[in-house]
C-alpha cells in the first residue's frame, strides 16, 4: 500500500489536530508598539489529564528518505503533542484517528509547507518525526508527569510514504 502524501491545510488535519501557522490564527494583533504582530491561540495543548504538566523540548530530527516505511504508530492517550520547526523547511506527517490501532486503510499523509507546524491531538496514531532535510530541529510541546503516555502498534504490512 502506498500513501498519497497531500498538502497539510487545516481543513484537511482538522480530524487530527491543529495545524500551527500564521495562516490559521483565529486572531492576530498588533503588540509591543507596533513592531510585532501576536498570532493568538494556535492550538489546543492538552496536557493537563492525571497531573500532567507542560514540558518545552527541541527534538533534533535526521533526515528520512522517501519512499519511508511505516513499520508503527504510536499515540499519546493523555496529552497532545505538538511539533513547530524552527527552520522554514517542509516535513511530513503520518497520522490516523483515534481509536483501536488503525488499519493501513485509515492511515494519511500530508507534507508541510516548512513555516507550519502540527499540533496532535489527544490519542491521535502518528509515526515519528519524518524530516526531509539533514538536522532539523522542532520546539515540542508534549506531557510531562506520571503515566503511561505511548501506546505502538507495529505493522507488517507493507505501508509506505513517497
Amino acid at each position: 500500500m502506498k500513501l498519497t502524501i497531500e498538502p497539510l491545510t487545516h481543513e484537511a488535519f482538522a480530524p487530527f489536530g491543529d495545524v500551527i501557522d500564521c495562516d490559521g490564527a483565529a486572531r492576530h494583533y498588533t503588540i509591543n508598539e507596533g513592531y510585532a504582530e501576536r498570532y493568538h491561540d494556535l492550538a489546543t495543548i492538552d496536557v493537563a489529564a492525571d497531573g500532567g504538566r507542560p514540558l518545552v523540548n527541541i527534538f533534533r530530527a535526521k533526515p528520512r528518505m522517501l519512499p519511508l516505511r511505516i513499520t508503527m504508530l504510536e499515540r499519546h492517550p493523555l496529552s497532545s503533542q505538538a511539533f513547530i520547526p524552527l527552520a522554514p523547511v517542509p516535513f511530513v506527517v503520518v497520522v490516523a484517528t483515534p481509536g483501536p490501532a488503525p488499519q493501513p486503510r485509515d492511515i494519511r499523509c500530508f507534507k508541510t509547507r516548512g513555516a507550519q507546524g502540527v499540533n496532535y491531538a489527544r490519542g491521535i496514531w502518528h509515526f515519528p518525526l519524518i524530516a526531509l532535510e539533514p538536522a532539523q530541529d522542532f520546539l515540542v510541546i508534549d506531557r510531562g508527569g506520571q503515566g503511561e503516555n505511548c501506546d505502538v502498534v507495529d505493522y507488517s504490512e507493507l505501508i509506505l510514504v513517497g
